[in-house]
């Protein structure tokens, strides 16, 4: 008779690891399918996303003076309804105040781009240039043919401009649904963070949610207000001197100015050539003169104002910071452009504590000069 003991029923090393290796890969391939699947929500839902990441940064932009008025008012609730009466106070005087003259100066440019459009396309701008600049004949004449040959190219780029402008006007909703979002969201908003460490029971797990909820909440905070300011600084330069040179539509470029300053690198470049671009349609002899000053300004913004004001809370790289907007273009259109940053940015913080994650886990507590989370890198 034989003996069956555990010797005999073993498995040969090799049966082991070929078992081990086909649990691991199989955890791969559910992770990597979870993964693919979890894009494939977030793409699908994208429009809704965008509402909602819209209402997060509205509601952090609120936050502070919510913050303020709740100590006043002892009471959460009634400092956001009294904050948010504010606010439709505010933007019912500013419409009867400056949105007539911003109606007016956008219906007018929209009446008149057809036919500077077509001034363009045909060269007969040239007249006027060389008459202003004192162009020499084969100036204007090289001038002429050059804008007669990439006529098509200049139809088709005024025509992609009008379709993104339309995007933009379909989302119009957004105005609607954004703050009323927030409100949710700056009443509720410390029980979400909470009941998401609620669900988490490991410790040092907890700990590195913690951690990546405490980043995203500074970074989002400084980011918002700092990048607001920015852009209502650029908004009121550009508008006062456009106004005092006697540009027409100033208002409007000056608004063009200040929406383009959110989207890094390709934004102010965008605003600076259709404020030149209006400038050499409609006031040609101003166009050098803004040219400078437009250059100046620029510099201001990257070396003094953003710098001071912004600080080093984004830290991307110029490339990653491009990388995003066209990726934003493509995933959500105009809005996708406006969110790519802070979102780039969100990202780049969960793989910086993600690491520091593992590396705890691997060689024990890292020292303080490894924190982030705060703008100057330290935490207070």
């Amino acid at each position: 008779m034989s003996c069956s003991c555990p010797a005999a029923e073993a498995r040969p090393p090799l049966e082991n690891l070929l078992l081990l290796a086909d649990a691991r890969t199989a955890r791969v391939i559910v992770t990597a399918l979870l993964f693919a699947l979890g894009l494939g929500f977030l793409y699908v839902t994208r429009e809704t996303l965008v509402a909602f990441l819209f209402a997060i940064f509205f509601a952090y932009l609120m936050s502070p003076l919510v913050n303020n008025l709740e100590k006043l008012l002892k009471g959460r609730g009634r400092a956001i309804a009294v904050l948010y009466t504010l606010l439709l106070a505010l933007v019912v005087v500013f419409f009867v105040i400056v949105g007539p003259k911003v109606t007016r100066e956008a219906a007018r440019l929209g009446q008149a781009l057809p036919g500077l459009l077509e001034k363009v396309s045909s060269g007969e701008i040239t007249n006027q240039l060389e008459q202003q600049h004192h162009w020499s004949h084969n100036t204007t004449e090289a001038v002429r043919a050059f804008l007669v040959s990439h006529q098509d190219d200049i139809t088709a780029l005024a025509q992609r401009i009008g379709v993104r402008i339309a995007d933009v006007a379909k989302q119009a909703w957004l105005l609607f649904v954004v703050p009323l979002l927030s409100i949710f969201f700056l009443k509720d908003g410390r029980g979400f963070s909470d009941f998401l460490l609620t669900t988490i029971q490991s410790r040092p797990q907890r700990e590195f949610l913690e951690n990546v909820l405490n980043d995203l909440n500074q970074m989002l905070a400084h980011f918002i207000r700092a990048q607001l300011t920015l852009a209502a600084l650029s908004l009121v330069v550009y508008s006062s001197f456009l106004g005092i040179m006697g540009v027409q539509y100033a208002l409007v470029l000056g608004t063009i100015g200040g929406l383009l300053e959110f989207i890094p690198v390709i934004g102010p470049l965008v605003a600076a050539v259709t404020i030149l671009g209006v400038v050499l349609l409609t006031s040609p002899h101003h166009w050098l003169v803004i040219l400078i000053f437009l250059l100046v300004w620029r510099g201001i913004q990257d070396y003094v104002s953003s710098p001071h004001i912004m600080g080093e809370s984004m830290e991307l790289h110029p490339l990653a910071a491009i990388f995003g907007v066209m990726a934003g273009a493509e995933i959500a259109g105009i809005l996708g452009i406006y969110l790519s940053i802070p979102v780039m940015a969100s990202l780049r913080i969960v793989f910086r504590r993600w690491r520091l994650y593992t590396e705890k886990k691997k060689f024990g507590p890292l020292t303080a000069e490894y924190s982030i989370g705060t703008p100057s890198g330290h935490r207070k």
